[in-house]
């Protein structure tokens, strides 16, 4: 496994679960990561080595892939010397792509990219012009003849219709979940246990659309408190907290940063709302449902559609505040059963075999 690093984000989490998955199942796992910063806890058993950048040259940012690319397949190849070859490498993010697209030691049948989020919604939303062309140039370098892995359909089909992209080989594998986990951790204390009260969680960053989240929050006039966690730029929870005390609803609103176990929040909450402009996959939306909790998202481009079929889909609002307004306040007054969902398919368990058959595929 190789990651930009291990900072509290989704995709982070989802690296070292599986992680975690494949060394319990008997496979040896190295996760080298591209930097030192680091949020959560190394699973047992995982080799895990940071390969940090040290130039300081005023040209380093001119040399940075390629120079990165040399470190990284450096340390790779000391650690094949060390254990044997690796079966499979899987690069996770598009920083590491881009560095890992250029290593020469890596055998390009085993190695896959695993796209996260949607490309065109991060990468190309703001550029016009000869931006906007360069930028669909670099990623086209990264990702074309490669074999990739998409945590949605939408993921990898974006990439190909935006991009102009055509995969070696492509595979649809959803983000692991460590069921007996989760819901062991979600049994710690809550502050807030028996309060109803909704929540939010993810990082302050445009994409998920905090702004949208709190205008609908007031425009229902639910009187429960909405409990955001997660971490950001003082700029980016300052905006917030201002927008809070505009819309007359700072005392309902309850910042309670990064943490690095949401889920006893997530089991006492009466409902979880997501409210992006686009999710990759969605992880806390099936983190939720583990822990029979109601969810309500945006119709968004990613994975929310395929995780809320059924019943679920009731909870679908359109990418608009009144429309995230009413789908809240009807799935707060009327929520679904969620106790009996079938959530197999996000099962560590087989989401590891999936992982497996890549090697020989």
């Amino acid at each position: 496994m190789i990651i930009d690093g291990l900072p509290g984000g989704g995709a982070e989490k989802v690296v070292l679960t599986l992680s975690k998955g494949l060394i319990e199942r008997g496979h040896r796992v190295s996760l080298f990561s591209l930097r030192a910063v680091c949020d959560y806890a190394i699973p047992a058993g995982l080799d895990y080595q940071v390969i940090q950048d040290t130039c300081h040259m005023p040209w380093r940012k001119l040399t940075e892939l390629s120079r990165r690319a040399a470190c990284l397949d450096r340390a790779i190849m000391q650690a094949e010397k060390e254990q044997g070859r690796f079966d499979l490498v899987v690069s996770h993010l598009h920083k590491t792509d881009r560095i890992v697209s250029r290593c020469r030691h890596l055998d390009k049948d085993k190695t896959w990219f695993c796209l996260h989020g949607v490309f065109s919604a991060s990468y190309l939303a703001h550029r016009q012009g000869f931006s906007l062309w360069q930028k669909k140039l670099k990623t086209r370098r990264v990702y074309q003849n490669r074999n990739i892995i998409g945590v949605s359909q939408y993921v990898v089909s974006d990439l190909k219709r935006s991009f102009a992209i055509q995969p070696k080989h492509e595979r649809i594998i959803f983000n692991p979940f460590d069921f007996d986990t989760v819901r062991t951790a979600a049994m710690q204390p809550c502050e807030m246990a028996g309060e109803p009260y909704l929540i939010h969680v993810g990082r302050f960053h445009q994409t998920k659309r905090h702004d949208r989240l709190l205008r609908a929050y007031a425009k229902t006039g639910i009187s429960a408190p909405l409990v955001l966690i997660g971490q950001g730029t003082d700029e980016a929870v300052g905006k917030i907290k201002k927008l809070a005390l505009t819309l007359g609803i700072q005392d309902r609103v309850i910042f309670k940063g990064f943490t690095s176990n949401p889920y006893p929040w997530i089991r006492n909450a009466k409902l979880l709302v997501v409210s992006s402009d686009s999710e990759g996959f969605g992880n806390v939306l099936v983190e939720a449902l583990i822990c029979q909790v109601p969810v309500v998202s945006t119709r968004c481009p990613g994975g929310p559609v395929s995780i809320m079929t059924g019943e679920l889909a009731r909870g679908l609002a359109n990418l608009d505040v009144d429309s995230l307004a009413d789908t809240i306040a009807d799935v707060w007054s009327n929520p679904p059963d969620v106790s009996q969902l079938d959530l197999e398919a996000y099962s560590i368990e087989a989401i590891c075999k999936q992982y497996l058959a890549l090697i020989a595929s």
